[in-house]
């Protein structure tokens, strides 16, 4: 099985889980490789290619296009019914393609603007934005300081890039799919991510930010190097263990008028069918992490809000988690029900830190047109 890292908790925990599985089941040996965000989706393709693509892959939202290709098992032949049944209806339907469910969510999530108060203090910013004016002006002024810290962080790197761009094109409206058609290219997104633009002119945010990834970035936020940027929950978690003097908030995503609004996210188990002959061994493994002890462990371990309903309840109860699941309701999400999502993130990771030196329209133009071709 592949998995992505979230931090440091990712891989003792699936190594633990796996030693618990074959402890209960003496006859199936569990291969763990652990990926980072950065890498995964191209050494997944990269396997796929050569006839190598792992049994159980955990991956975003680009995990079940794979099964357009016919190399995915459906989720109901992976879990059991118990499963399918206690998960969030609105995430399962994350994992569909052309109406058919091939992945299985394994967390969920929203974004939040995590902020420095050391920071907003210094710059005289007496509540964190709730527009992008706000925004700007606030980013400006912790700029301002010097001393090597950044007002806003903005991650426009390979790693996620599909996420920061969402964030800005959703704040303005925006939204990437329209009755079965992939709508990048719309004045919305244009207004969205021309402001992103202005955010990097005036020296609001980090140097280049076209070639910063999401990990890093992040890292230099936990550091007390920049006074806001876009997170999920394991941040909260990343933050206490890396810096807990840092003294830090949440707060909801600006957006052009202040309206709420947030990139809601989750992350899905897919099977590879490949012979079919490990079927029923995936199942058993998949079964086995979605019991309650072993997938709330995994949730608390990564901070992440549970897919399930019965672990959603749980996390709703906590402080550090409220933020998150407040902006659930109304949160969008990927397309990632559309074939043509796969091509169109890729589209954002190698071409949206263009914004730096062209105009967003040209940049959502060729990210357009790679969305067009699927």
């Amino acid at each position: 099985m592949m998995v992505p890292s979230y931090g440091d908790k990712t891989k003792p925990y699936w190594e633990d889980l796996a030693k618990a599985f074959e402890a209960k089941n003496s006859n199936i040996k569990v291969k763990l490789e652990v990926q980072s965000w950065d890498d995964i989706q191209k050494v997944v393709d990269t396997r796929i290619q050569g006839n190598k693509a792992p049994d159980i892959l955990e991956l975003d939202a680009a995990g079940p296009a794979y099964g357009k290709e016919g190399l995915l098992f459906k989720a109901e032949e992976i879990v059991s019914e118990a499963t399918i049944k206690d998960i969030v209806p609105a995430f399962l339907d994350g994992g569909k393609i052309d109406g058919t469910n091939y992945g299985v969510p394994t967390v969920a999530s929203t974004r939040a603007l995590f902020y420095n108060k050391d920071l907003f203090t210094k710059a005289g910013i007496a509540a964190p934005p709730k527009t992008w004016d706000e925004l700007l002006d606030s980013a400006k002024k912790i700029s301002a300081l010097g001393d090597g810290v950044s007002g806003y962080g903005m991650p426009l790197g390979s790693e996620e890039a599909q996420a920061e761009a969402s964030i800005w094109a959703f704040g303005a409206g925006a939204s990437w799919e329209k009755d079965g058609k992939m709508t990048i290219n719309t004045p919305q997104a244009v207004e969205g991510l021309n402001f992103a633009k202005k955010m990097i002119d005036e020296k609001a945010t980090q140097a280049d930010p076209g070639a910063t990834n999401r990990t890093p970035l992040l890292n230099v936020f936990i550091q007390g190097k920049i006074g806001m940027i876009e997170g999920l929950p394991p941040v909260v978690g990343q933050v206490k263990e890396k810096n807990p003097s840092l003294k830090w908030g949440i707060a909801a995503s600006p957006s052009k008028d202040g309206k709420p609004f947030t990139l809601g996210v989750a992350d899905y188990f897919v099977a590879f069918k490949k012979d079919g002959k490990k079927q029923d061994a995936v199942k058993k493994f998949l079964d086995f992490f979605y019991e309650s002890t072993n997938y709330v462990k995994f949730n608390d371990n990564e901070g992440f809000i549970p897919a399930t309903k019965s672990g959603g309840a749980a996390a709703a109860a906590k402080p550090e988690l409220k933020a998150f699941v407040e902006a659930l309701p109304g949160a969008q999400f990927y397309p990632s029900q559309n074939p043509a999502w796969a091509a169109t993130k890729g589209g954002f990771q190698s071409l949206v830190g263009q914004i730096q030196t062209k105009s967003a329209e040209d940049v959502l133009k060729e990210i357009q047109a790679k969305a067009d071709a699927g």
